[in-house]
């Protein structure tokens, strides 16, 4: 927390302290005039704030940097805390752990100075969060952390400032989930990496997924941290005699057991598991021959990867070896030719499905068939009778990624951009596919991680998820871990099996409990063979929606709003000298007031 002398009233806008009134004229220097202005340069006739403002500026950036130098640094080692309790580290108590830390540095602080410290933890969390994207270049690691350490920023502020509120670690815990429903959203679409939901997926919080989703998840590890930064605060007083009292004991202890009984919540969860039907599925890892950017090599390579395991899957259920699946599901990008426009590639295709005999899911970019230069990203379901049939084409694109924003615009001042030849077009329905005897839901790749793609896909009747993905480009970053943790989330939240296929790897079978039941190494050609769960009952997360994500989104917001005001009010109880503010302090001389005036003066 800042400080300074008492006639200090507001930070400036780099958190040093401002004069509360500038006084009449400052006392002459030895050999000075008493003559000269405070305000006036005797030799330019100019203000002196004018002429010395830069120096100023520096001065008091200076002495920001130093005093805040030590709650900086552990804000940035509280964020890489935080990183580290998400795949492929998985320390989850961590989470709310870094979250009672970011809760106590801002504690009583000012709207800016809680800024600056979410930043310092947002950033350095998203930059090794993210590690994984150094596979295109450093400086897009960096920048995307940096853009989404700016939702932190704002988070920082809003715990600053709800910080004196009564029942402040509900606030908080709600500023949290506030948080993640913005940077789902926004911008073009949102980026849901590095919600608390996603540390949390072997933790005694999972269950909580099926009462509210992801949302509950995250909101549940918030409480705990703010309800831990309280106890830990609580703690702090207590080591002052006049401090022990019976009300101060009995805050800490309720604290500690209301952080308990949330910890604890999710084991009287029930997760449903029993299956109304099971289907035997094989999914194909056909490998790719490198990691990185350029994973593709030449073409058809990819594809018969995926035909040659297809056809090695066929013979040996010819021999006995395996038992015959109901269908076969290959992943995402497992053709890297159009087999609607390249007959070399659609005969590969038609020869592996004919020869083990039943459907497969395929995943295959296409040329748009209207609109000249796009190409869609999709799922298709080849008969071995029929052929290429039913289609899921991917709903939600990544930006720069898949598509390019201002296209002709960024491209000539990012050049990389141009590596983005066509843009992916999005679909416009859930990916639910009649799969031999399976309604399938397909999910291709990152859409695992927004709440509403898997959700409207279970609604529209899918009885278990696909997630389709290549994760060749970020093999042995961490990425496919992270991203193996989102399925097991969704198959609690959803109660469905979750199947993922991925090129290279890691795929998998998860159960609805979450439990991986089977799953490969990365950059191995490998074959998963087993059954498959099939359920119809809708979990009550289904049921309900994003409605408890939006409710508590909102309350933070109103919170916030509601800290401001009150801020406001005090400040206008205390223009007459002496007047008590709203919470019953005095005129302003304690360090409790001139950071509330602070407060006030910076919102």
């Amino acid at each position: 927390m800042a400080s300074g002398p008492d006639t200090t009233s507001a930070s400036a806008p780099d958190g040093s302290r401002e004069r509360k009134t500038a006084p009449a004229a400052r006392r002459s220097a030895p050999g000075e005039s008493p003559h000269v202005s405070s305000n006036v340069s005797a030799d330019a006739g100019q203000p002196a704030s004018q002429e010395a403002g830069r120096p100023g500026r520096t001065r008091r950036l200076a002495a920001l940097a130093r005093r805040e130098a030590r709650s900086t640094a552990l804000a940035a080692l509280s964020g890489v805390a935080l990183a580290f309790a998400f795949p492929p580290y998985g320390i989850w108590p961590l989470s709310f752990v870094a979250v009672a830390a970011l809760s106590l540095l801002t504690r009583e602080r000012t709207g800016r100075q809680g800024a600056w410290l979410g930043l310092a933890f947002g950033w350095p969390f998203f930059v090794v969060l993210l590690k994984w994207l150094h596979v295109v270049g450093w400086d897009a690691t960096i920048g995307l952390a940096f853009l989404q350490g700016l939702f932190v920023l704002g988070l920082g502020a809003g715990l600053a400032v709800t910080s004196r509120l009564p029942l402040w670690p509900l606030w908080g815990a709600c500023l949290w989930l506030t948080e993640e429903f913005l940077r789902d959203r926004l911008p073009f679409g949102g980026f849901s990496w590095g919600r608390l939901a996603f540390a949390n997926t072997d933790s005694p919080y999972t269950p909580l997924a099926a009462l509210g989703g992801a949302p509950l998840v995250s909101f549940a590890v918030a409480l705990t941290g703010t309800l831990l930064a309280a106890v830990a605060l609580t703690g702090g007083r207590l080591r002052s005699a006049p401090a022990r009292t019976t009300r101060a004991y009995a805050t800490g202890a309720g604290a500690l057991a209301l952080a308990g009984a949330v910890t604890a919540a999710g084991f009287a969860v029930p997760v449903p598991t029993k299956a109304a039907d099971t289907v035997r599925i094989a999914v194909v890892q056909g490998n790719v021959q490198q990691p990185g950017m350029h994973f593709l090599g030449r073409p058809m390579q990819i594809l018969n990867n995926h035909v040659e395991a297809t056809l090695d899957l066929a013979d040996r259920i010819k021999k006995g070896k395996e038992p015959r699946p109901d269908l076969v599901i290959w992943p995402e990008n497992s053709s890297d030719l159009d087999p609607y426009k390249y007959p070399e590639a659609r005969n590969r295709i038609d020869k592996a499905v004919k020869a083990v005999g039943v459907p497969v899911l395929v995943g295959a970019l296409v040329d748009h068939p209207t609109k000249s230069g796009y190409v869609e990203n999709q799922g298709i379901v080849w008969d071995p009778e029929k052929g290429p049939g039913a289609s899921y084409t991917k709903q939600h694109p990544v930006p720069f990624g898949e598509y390019v924003p201002f296209r002709d615009q960024l491209s000539k001042v990012i050049t990389r951009l141009q590596q983005v030849p066509r843009d992916f077009y999005p679909g416009d329905h859930t990916g639910v596919l009649q799969t031999g005897p399976a309604r399938l839901g397909d999910v291709i790749c990152f859409e695992v991680a927004y709440d509403e793609i898997p959700r409207d896909t279970v609604k529209d009747g899918a009885r278990a998820l696909v997630v389709q993905t290549n994760n060749a480009t970020y093999g042995r970053t961490g990425q496919p871990e992270q991203q193996l943790a989102m399925s097991k989330l969704r198959a609690v939240e959803h109660g469905r099996a979750v199947v993922t296929a991925a090129t290279s790897g890691i795929s998998a079978i998860v159960s609805p409990d979450g439990t991986v039941q089977q799953r490969t190494d990365e950059f191995t050609q490998d074959v998963l063979n087993g059954k498959l769960p099939l359920r119809d009952e809708i979990t009550l997360a289904d049921r309900v929606g994003a409605a408890p994500e939006w409710v508590i989104a909102i309350v933070g917001v109103l919170a916030c709003a509601g800290a401001v005001l009150l801020g406001r009010r005090s400040r206008g109880a205390r223009t007459q000298p002496g007047a008590p503010d709203a919470a019953g302090h005095g005129d302003g001389n304690d360090e409790h007031d001139r950071q509330a005036q602070a407060e006030g003066q910076h919102q």
